[in-house]
């Protein structure tokens, strides 16, 4: 690939909004700080998560690298990597490791775009986790075949980070992202088993709260989906996810506010209305306290 070109038609083209389908999860800086200390969290957990599909014109050039390691794999179409390694083509089924602080660019192929999953992850056994990935492959890019149950496992873990950033889901992305990684690495021993769990009455408030993200509502509507008193209600939902629910509440509704920022051109008053707070000075306090840096700066950060 030329990459002058490739480079000529971004300038010419801007950033679009983002992907149709596209998903994504970028983990606040006070869950990290949380996830860095947490045992057995600490040995590998997620920084950001997604879904691109059909990510036309995506590209990324990082000349120092970043602090976490990055895998992307590659659903459909093409892309490309330049590393101090060289340059490499990278097709379907096809998976790319990067080592934390290595520099890199990276981008979709121009004609037939790439559809990924990627993740960046850091963690004190991740750079075990990425050296046996890379001495299976043998380079940073390698052949893994196509596995429905392994796409699953990524999407379950996309879901659990999605319903909020309690303990337990923290703990359960984390354990899951570990064996995602195990089935790259040992894929002819991968094989599945899908086992229904009954959802208890936290995980019905939490879809209630899910379903009801562009309303202000009260906790005392909260409990009363699930038919409890508000004290039982209250102390439940901490013990199981460690948060109250009106600030787990507030969780769901600033991760929503991430995707706004980062995929659409909507105006910070604009997202607040969707996003049931009527006041937008408030509704920048609380994503400023929860993300740890204003909406304009993520949104500028992220662009």
């Amino acid at each position: 690939m030329d990459y002058s070109i490739f480079m000529a038609k971004m300038q010419a083209i801007r950033k679009r909004e983002g992907f149709e389908g596209q998903r994504a999860i970028v983990l606040p800086k006070k869950i990290l700080e949380v996830c860095g200390y947490t045992l057995p969290i600490n040995s590998l957990y997620l920084t950001d998560i997604g879904f691109y599909p059909r990510a036309q014109f995506h590209y990324r050039e990082r000349p120092s690298g970043i602090s976490a390691h990055i895998l992307i794999y590659c659903l459909e179409g093409k892309g490309w990597v330049e590393l101090p390694s060289g340059n490499v083509n990278i097709n379907p089924n096809e998976v790319l490791i990067i080592p934390a602080e290595m520099p890199h660019k990276y981008g979709a192929d121009d004609k037939n775009p790439w559809t990924i999953y990627w993740a960046h992850f850091k963690g004190l056994q991740s750079a075990y986790f990425v050296n046996l990935l890379t001495k299976q492959f043998k380079s940073f890019v390698n052949d893994n075949i196509f596995l429905e149950e392994r796409i699953k496992i990524f999407d379950m873990i996309y879901r659990n980070l999605e319903s909020g950033y309690s303990l337990d889901n923290l703990f359960f992305a984390s354990t899951s992202f570990q064996y995602f990684l195990t089935t790259l690495t040992f894929s002819d021993k991968f094989a599945s088993a899908q086992h229904a769990v009954e959802k208890d009455v936290v995980d019905l408030s939490i879809e209630y709260m899910q379903d009801h993200l562009d309303t202000p509502i009260k906790l005392e509507a909260l409990a009363a989906s699930v038919n409890l008193s508000l004290s039982h209600y209250s102390n439940i939902f901490k013990r199981k996810t460690g948060y109250s629910p009106i600030i787990y509440f507030n969780h769901l509704k600033i991760q929503h506010a991430c995707q706004y920022l980062q995929f659409t051109s909507l105006r910070i008053n604009e997202i607040s209305s969707k996003l049931g707070i009527e006041d937008p000075y408030y509704f920048s306090r609380l994503f400023t306290k929860v993300m740890g840096l204003s909406p304009v700066e993520y949104r500028h950060k992220k662009r």
